[in-house]
């Protein structure tokens, strides 16, 4: 008796460095939202689950958790330091591309602080105050020309004093509570999301 053919089922091709750029930029995405909804003790194996791959991808491109932390915080100074570098750059517009990295990471509130306090273990204190230093250096590039409305140092002692402000449960209820302790600093900001251009 003969068997029926099945038809063959075939792999999807490999797509090498293709594919790990891809799931290394998932896991990011991945690790920023369950870090800003379980905390930086959030379980890696919850990361990998949220990016759609499995943990042994996840420790090919993090060998630990501050390996993570840390590429979250990367990425969203890069957001910062892009938004200030668009063409079309406004103040308001790079506060606001700020206030949704402050509304979405607890990591990154830790960072911005005054006294550089920091998730980024792999390196320490030195890595904070880097990470802080490409903020504040992109911040001051948009502040406007003219009668300046404060030094960039400045600025960012008003960014930690908004980051101690944002709590809540939701990202809405801190954002929210962002925007709020923004306008009593009297500082106007624009869209608050992430920076895509």
């Amino acid at each position: 008796m003969t068997r029926p053919s099945m038809p063959e089922e075939r792999r999807p091709a490999n797509q090498g460095p293709l594919a790990a750029a891809r799931n290394r930029a998932a896991l990011i995405a991945a690790a920023r939202e369950v870090y800003a909804a379980q905390g930086l003790d959030a379980p890696l194996s919850a990361i990998a689950r949220r990016a759609g791959v499995g943990q042994g991808s996840l420790y090919r491109h993090f060998p630990d958790r501050a390996a993570v932390a840390s590429a979250v915080l990367e990425e969203n100074v890069r957001q910062i330091e892009r938004a200030a570098a668009a063409e079309d750059a406004t103040f308001a517009g790079v506060l606001g591309v700020l206030t949704w990295h402050l509304s979405e990471s607890a990591a990154f509130i830790d960072l911005l602080r005054a006294d550089g306090a920091s998730t980024c273990r792999t390196e320490g204190r030195a890595c904070a105050l880097a990470l802080a230093g490409r903020v504040e250096r992109a911040v001051g590039r948009s502040l406007p020309s003219g009668p300046r409305p404060a030094a960039a140092e400045e600025i960012m002692l008003a960014v930690a004093m908004v980051s101690g402000a944002v709590t809540g449960l939701t990202r809405e209820e801190r954002e929210r509570r962002a925007l709020a302790a923004w306008r009593l600093l009297g500082l106007e900001v624009g869209p608050v999301r992430p920076f895509e251009g």
